[in-house]
């Protein structure tokens, strides 16, 4: 039996969750999303941690997190937007399942983030700013790891990209 985790990765409201909730649907496997299954084990939001702890702990535990979520088989997890920065993650995801990379643009981004006071690298005087530095350290990153590449602006809505990538898996599935 296939036995291969999907992983989604990009920049911080690319759709990861969203897309992945219904993904996992479609395809009857568990869901995941990284950063709430730390702050469910830490009892606080990511953004206290960022705050107390800092982002290098804070990291720690996204990828102690995605460490053991990772080793799970046939589950979809999303993770968190900088999760990949570190390369022993970067390993650790593209051995151990398929890696999708969902692009949204900065535009796009700012509007799905408004003023959402979760996303603490986000919490400055120009957000369009911090998202431009990191989509220029980050991109390279995820399109190198990615298996395949989705474009969300492409698509009218988040179940046609879980369609998308459901169909791409079920494809592979077959080889």
């Amino acid at each position: 039996m296939f036995t291969r985790s999907i992983f989604l990765v990009g920049m911080t409201a690319s759709g990861k969750s969203t897309i992945g909730k219904d993904l996992a649907a479609q395809l009857g496997f568990p869901f995941f999303d990284s950063d709430r299954v730390l702050e469910e084990r830490a009892g606080v939001s990511v953004a206290w941690l960022f705050e107390y702890e800092g982002e290098t702990q804070f990291r720690r535990r996204e990828a102690s997190i995605i460490d053991e979520l990772s080793s799970m088989r046939n589950i979809v997890l999303a993770t968190g937007g900088g999760a990949v920065m570190r390369k022993t993650t970067q390993t650790l995801l593209s051995t151990r399942g398929f890696v999708v990379y969902l692009i949204a643009s900065i535009g796009r981004i700012l509007e799905r983030v408004g003023d959402d006071k979760t996303r603490p690298l986000l919490q400055n005087e120009d957000p369009s700013i911090v998202l431009e530095k990191m989509a220029l350290e980050r991109e390279p990153v995820y399109a190198n790891l990615a298996d395949i590449t989705f474009d969300t602006e492409a698509y009218s809505n988040p179940h046609a990209i879980a369609c998308e990538i459901a169909s791409w898996y079920e494809t592979m599935v077959k080889h």
